[in-house]
């Protein structure tokens, strides 16, 4: 059993997203082509012999707008609770047949996209020119300047703080080593607020600027050196494509 994992999924492309426009309180729905890419994301990488197994999951957080409810749904996880919202399409019911995991879900506003206030539905070369004309100067940094009516970083980090706290105490601590015991956790939510979360993962401030990037779609994993929990660290790579390569070859030689 590995140590505890925390799978860090952003939602799949927006048309806001394709042109950088900060979306935070706007719920902007996927594209079509978003939505195809995370079914594929879903089959890649969920399964018995993938990098999300999803047995091993405990809890699943997820952000409160629908783009990340919608992603939790199209990566098809087998999830035995009900998807604690109304907006599901029926076809994809967390109370299919195929229950493969038996976590909780979660929504939570802890998670949520860093408030961008004024900023919102603005690209940076946009937020900048307007800052310069303001005698703000054209070199705005979200995680040194904060938003201007929104998060500044310290507030940000506050609640991703938390969440982590949590997080630890109730599905990692004493989980180490505990075979057919599910201790990972799956966080569905956004782009910047994932950044975040892996930077204060590794105690990071966030006003250094992190220099992390999860595109839409994409997932992250957060786990520990040493099997110790005072020990985060930011999991670069796994070794599961070599599992599932190792199985294929067993299954033709039998």
């Amino acid at each position: 059993m590995p140590d505890p994992r925390v799978f860090i999924v952003r939602h799949g492309e927006t048309e806001w997203s394709l042109n950088g426009r900060h979306t935070g309180i706007s719920d902007i729905p996927l594209t079509a082509n978003g939505e195809k890419r995370v079914r594929a994301t879903g089959k890649a990488l969920v399964g018995n012999d993938r990098l999300i197994v999803p047995r091993n999951l405990a809890h699943i957080y997820v952000s409160p707008r629908t783009r990340a409810q919608k992603t939790l749904e199209l990566l098809n996880l087998g999830c035995k609770d009900r998807y604690p919202w109304h907006h599901q399409d029926p076809s994809s019911s967390s109370a299919a047949e195929d229950i493969r995991t038996h976590a909780t879900i979660q929504v939570t506003e802890a998670v949520r996209e860093w408030d961008y206030g004024d900023y919102e539905g603005r690209v940076t070369k946009e937020i900048r020119q307007d800052r310069e004309k303001r005698g703000l100067g054209s070199d705005w940094d979200i995680w040194r300047d904060g938003c201007e009516g929104g998060e500044s970083p310290e507030e940000v980090s506050r609640r991703l703080d938390g969440l982590i706290l949590d997080l630890r105490e109730r599905f990692h601590r004493g989980r180490f080593g505990k075979d057919g015991q599910p201790n990972d956790v799956l966080i569905v939510a956004h782009g910047h607020i994932l950044r975040s979360l892996a930077a204060r993962w590794v105690g990071k401030r966030l006003e250094e600027n992190p220099s992390l990037i999860l595109e839409a779609g994409g997932v992250g994993t957060l786990s520990y050196e040493h099997h110790n929990i005072e020990e985060p660290a930011i999991l670069l790579g796994g070794a599961f494509v070599v599992d599932v390569v190792e199985k294929e070859q067993e299954e033709k030689k039998g």
